[in-house]
């Protein structure tokens, strides 16, 4: 039976409006709708509700979604709202969240996953806002009572990412090492990273980053990280870690530990203009009841504590008080989004730690977060290294991806490690596949959101008609609505680099098989 979805759509063009429904109904709603164009009849509209969800052309004649926004917030109709658009640039779209839509959807990728935006914008409920010494929950809107989504488009970013970091990296590694044609291309990786970490940022924002926790050394994490953070911070600051020899194990997030790294160290270099001093820390801390009673979210006991400090501008006591607030920043408005920071505590919390401040202006600022360590031992008694072996294969691999440009880049990263590739656009045809040839395939890579039949379903059929599949997911659709620890196979987490992606695959293939 069709799931009733009460929709009110702001939209002047009636092409574009029955695209979206029809789109809606094949994908199981059955959409009660009114179409509208003016701030008049939008007004009429919200008074006759109730509505489950409301959607608006960015741009309409005389009338514009922020204008439609506002009068949804102020008739006090709690509905999502959903911006869809011709073309949105990345700014505009952190203006149209700052405000409080709930998510924006490109015109030309309507019909891509209706599904999932309209159970995702039905099923959220609203989200308060929290408070803790000036601290802003990530989770809550900036000025509403929902918290703005990021799932939906990160999928389609990353996936765009993908093609752009993998591409790129090609182009790079096939010029001699004294074209000056690699700086250019090192720019363009430069600004795929960044552009990444900006979509991972508004994922922990709005919590629509999966907490994947496994129990790690954070000296380790810091030594990994190393190199690339002297070369974000440049030749005029001097990086030094101060890492204690034998830290206690944590059970936390690696990418939202690395991210958190990376957003501070982010943070002390643009406090530093002039250069100066960034050091990080790790070190085994005891906390007491009196010293844990005077601080919200701190609990008694062995912890490990990471911090980074820097000699820079510093801040005074009223800054201070707005750190961790959503789009707070000090910088100039072609500086920053003013996410960083709102990211680390939401990323620090979701991972049961908490954050001290201290700065004074001119004299630095320093961040000590504190994790509680846990009695679990580390993977095998040590810290979990690189993969150090060859990343040659020959085995053969079914790759199922739906995005062509995707499955093309992928394709190539295998090939070029010397893996044999079979190509399936969907799970249906790759389960179809798998029936014929099921003894020659070594590893399935699959994405999890497709059309027709998704990763997990393709898997379970696979496993199903041979238990001893291996199985590496791949997806950059990062919302709660997928549990990617519950599923049973690896991961790899899009955009990846062609070196972490042939890594992730040698590391599949020589693990156990699941019925071994």
């Amino acid at each position: 039976m069709a799931t009733l979805l009460r929709l009110l759509l702001v939209e002047d063009s009636a092409d574009d409006a029955e695209l979206l429904l029809r789109e809606l109904r094949r994908a199981g709603y059955e959409p009660a709708a009114e179409r509208v164009q003016t701030a008049a009849e939008l007004q009429a509209a919200l008074a006759r509700g109730p509505w489950d969800l409301v959607i608006s052309d960015h741009n309409l004649p005389g009338f514009s979604a922020p204008e439609a926004l506002a009068l949804l917030q102020a008739s006090g109709v709690d509905a999502p709202f959903i911006i869809v658009s011709g073309a949105i640039g990345e700014e505009t779209a952190v203006q149209a969240m700052r405000a409080g839509a709930r998510d924006y959807i490109m015109k030309d990728n309507l019909a891509a996953r209706p599904r999932d935006r309209a159970r995702a914008a039905r099923g959220r409920g609203a989200a308060s806002a929290q408070a803790h010494r000036g601290a802003v929950s990530p989770g809550a809107a900036h000025g509403g009572d929902r918290a703005p989504r990021g799932g939906g488009i990160a999928h389609d970013f990353n996936n765009l990412l993908t093609v752009i970091r993998s591409r790129t990296q090609f182009l790079r590694d096939g010029l001699a090492p004294d074209d000056p044609r690699r700086g250019e291309a090192d720019m363009v990786l430069e600004a795929a990273l960044r552009a990444a970490t900006l979509i991972r940022q508004l994922l922990v924002f709005s919590r629509g980053q999966v907490v994947r926790p496994t129990v790690l050394d954070l000296h380790t994490v810091v030594r990994d990280m190393e190199t690339m953070l002297q070369r974000m911070v440049g030749e005029r600051i001097a990086l030094r870690a101060a890492l204690a020899p034998a830290p206690g194990p944590v059970h936390a997030d690696q990418g939202q530990i690395e991210q958190i790294i990376m957003n501070l160290v982010v943070n002390a270099r643009d406090a530093m203009p002039a250069g100066g001093d960034l050091t990080i820390e790790t070190a085994n801390v005891e906390l007491d009841d009196a010293w844990c009673r005077s601080r919200v979210d701190c609990r008694p006991g062995p912890h490990v504590m990471l911090s980074v400090s820097d000699t820079g501008v510093g801040m005074d006591a009223e800054t201070q008080t707005h750190l961790f607030e959503p789009f707070f920043t000090t910088k100039a408005p072609d500086q920053g989004t003013g996410l960083g920071l709102a990211v680390v505590c939401g990323a620090v919390k979701q991972n049961g730690a908490f954050i001290e401040v201290s700065s004074e202006p001119g004299r630095g600022t320093s961040f000590q977060i504190f994790f509680p360590r846990t009695e679990s031992p580390l993977p095998g008694g040590a810290a979990v290294r690189p993969f150090q072996g060859s990343l040659q294969g020959s085995e053969t691999v079914l790759l199922v991806e739906d995005q062509e440009g995707v499955r093309f880049v992928a394709r190539d990263i295998l090939q070029r490690r010397g893996y044999p590739v079979i190509e399936a656009t969907d799970g249906s045809e790759a389960l179809v596949i798998l029936e014929r040839r099921a003894d020659e395939i070594a590893l399935v890579i699959t994405d999890i959101v497709m059309p027709n039949m998704g990763g997990p379903e393709l898997v379970r059929r696979g496993l199903a008609r041979n238990p001893r599949l291996r199985v590496l997911y791949m997806s950059g659709y990062s919302d709660e609505t997928i549990d990617y620890t519950g599923l049973g196979a690896a991961f790899v987490e899009k955009p990846f680099s062609p070196e972490v992606f042939a890594r992730t695959v040698r590391e599949a293939l020589n693990a156990p098989s699941p019925g071994s």
